[in-house]
């Protein structure tokens, strides 16, 4: 399909979807339409939001939505990622899904990680007939977020079936520090027989009915009309409709929550509303207790009729040694009750690899196509770098080393680097990339320091705009930080000798390639002080001698009318 009926597609999508204000994205992976679904308002397909992954038919089924018909699967690189424009330090709420539904025959569902941002998000553990999702909600720092999906088996491909992202308030779930990201362990509301989500759900939450355990009684309320704005998380009046109750007030109520074997910091929120107008002679009280003991500093709850009130419980570890219940206090005349319930894991964001470095690697994909399938955090999560950087063990990661060998670039290297005696430059593998004042056509050497060629190209093309690239588009810092990458990475073949030189004895070495080990801290800080090496042995000469000479060049080579930028084959 052409590129204007995409956009006009697209366009459609984002309109139906700003009916309502809350929808950021609705992404059917692996499909190529645009529609309207009858439990939502509005999906858009994948194929001009991923470059990479092949969709994939699931076999029908009338159990689950039509959105889960297709799904994308991604057989290549260790990570795969969506890239999504959303509000620049605005709250989000974003759910990943996953039905296997055994599309490739195999039966066999897999297991894979989940990232978004830089940050672990969960291990995906498909199923063959049920629908899996993982949500979460966090702060975000800059104007677009990435999910990613990331092999951690041999032979069990990540897949997405659909992706969902939501604004919320900024006053929502706001009891955790914006610098910590919230992982939905549970979402029930107490005395439903169904799924409570969307239209009932403006954010389109999804409450699960909660398992009613022995001595335990569903009731209704007599409300007819309850108010959920007064309270900041705004839960649907769906859900606060029905509730649980003890038969007796000597009785409690045990919250059933599942929590791991090893203690997690976790964040809950509890909704309670009256389901009958209290006459003077009754009285419902209660407090929440944890491993049967009354809460410090506890808090007496009062359900309202007809409105509601929310108890969050923040700042404190759980594990499956733990349990919570709601217990009356000692003059209440009537049991403890309960409508619906949060429970979410909690933990620290990471900041992202070095903001620098990123609008660097940006700039270098806008030119260099066969790197545009890059996507996510460059450094982050530690395993799943992106394919040829080595990047530093900081809290903020820095990237020391592109690899730009072996991939078939080409252009002219600029004689400020073929020239510098004092940098060992190896550009094996890119047969087309030209020498300054050379001709493309002939085999040329060099001894010791400066630039070692393989033969070139025989094609007699004048080439494209390599200078350019490197002096126009990139910052300056960027130049250079190229520059010590090519040094400290070379040719698989050479890096061992080449980096013995550059170091004058020092070992370590560059990552491996797709998705390989990551640097130890030991090879990150050398090649974080080779970088600084370099950048105080050369900084000066490099720049100016670019600066000038890549000016020239780009003033020269902007009349031509051949391709502009770096080919790739």
């Amino acid at each position: 399909m052409a590129m204007a009926s995409h956009l006009s597609l697209f366009l459609l999508a984002l309109s139906a979807i700003s009916a309502s204000a809350d929808v950021l994205w609705n992404i059917d992976c692996g499909s190529s339409d645009t529609y309207v679904d009858g439990n939502f308002i509005g999906w858009i397909g994948d194929n001009d939001l991923i470059q990479n992954g092949q969709s994939e038919v699931v076999p029908s089924s009338n159990s689950v939505d039509h959105v889960m018909s297709t799904l994308r699967v991604f057989t290549t690189r260790k990570k795969n990622c969506y890239s999504l424009k959303v509000e620049k330090g605005g709250k989000i709420y974003a759910r990943a899904s996953f039905y296997y539904g055994n599309y490739d025959g195999k039966s066999a569902p897999p297991t894979f990680d989940l990232h978004y941002d830089g940050n672990y998000w969960a291990t995906v553990e498909t199923s063959n007939d049920q629908v899996v999702y993982y949500e979460t909600i966090y702060v975000v720092n800059g104007d677009s977020m990435s999910v990613c999906v990331a092999q951690t088996q041999p032979n069990q491909y990540p897949f997405m079936s659909a992706l969902e992202v939501r604004s919320l308030g900024s006053n929502m779930y706001a009891h955790v520090d914006s610098g910590y990201a919230l992982y939905l362990k549970a979402r029930v509301a107490y005395g439903t027989t169904a799924d409570v989500r969307y239209s009932a759900d403006a954010y389109d939450r999804i409450w699960q009915p909660a398992a009613i355990g022995t001595g335990l009684t569903v009731v209704t309320s007599d409300a007819s009309f309850i108010d959920t704005t007064s309270i900041d998380d705004n839960p649907p009046e769906a859900v606060m409709q029905n509730a649980v109750t003890a038969s007796k007030a000597s009785d409690s109520i045990p919250l059933t929550i599942g929590f791991p074997a090893r203690a997690v910091p976790t964040y809950m929120n509890l909704y309670f509303s009256e389901v009958t107008q209290l006459d003077t002679t009754q009285k419902r009280s209660f407090e929440l207790y944890a491993n049967d003991k009354p809460l410090p500093n506890p808090e007496i709850i009062f359900p309202p009729f007809g409105t509601v009130t929310e108890m969050w419980l923040t700042n404190f570890s759980a594990s499956s040694n733990t349990s919570f219940s709601l217990v009356a206090t000692s003059d209440s005349t009537l049991p403890p009750l309960i409508n619906a319930m949060e429970v979410f894991y909690v933990d620290a964001l990471a900041d992202g690899t070095n903001s620098k470095d990123v609008d660097g690697l940006s700039s270098l994909q806008t030119e260099f196509t066969n790197l545009q399938d890059w996507s996510g955090d460059p450094c982050l999560p530690s395993p799943y770098t992106w394919d040829w950087l080595n990047c530093s063990s900081d809290a903020t990661p820095r990237v020391t080393a592109l690899n730009l060998a072996d991939n078939k670039l080409s252009g002219q290297i600029p004689s400020s680097l073929s020239k510098n005696n004092k940098i060992k430059l190896t550009v094996s593998g890119n047969p087309e990339l030209c020498v300054l004042g050379k001709s493309c056509k002939t085999e040329s050497t060099s001894t010791g320091g400066g630039l070692s060629d393989t033969p070139l190209t025989s094609s007699g093309k004048k080439s494209s705009k390599l200078p350019a690239i490197l002096g126009g588009t990139i910052p300056a810092f960027f130049v250079v930080w190229i520059i010590v990458g090519v040094v400290i990475v070379l040719h698989q073949k050479r890096k061992r000798e080449a980096i013995t030189a550059m170091t004058a004895g020092q070992t370590g070495g560059a990552n491996m390639g797709n998705g390989g080990p990551r640097a130890t801290a030991n090879s990150g800080q050398m090649g974080g002080k080779l970088g600084q090496v370099a950048m105080n042995e050369f900084r000066v000469n490099v720049e100016q001698q670019m600066s000038n000479e890549i000016s020239k060049l780009i003033r020269e080579q902007v009349q031509d009318d051949d391709n502009q930028g770096v080919q790739n084959s």
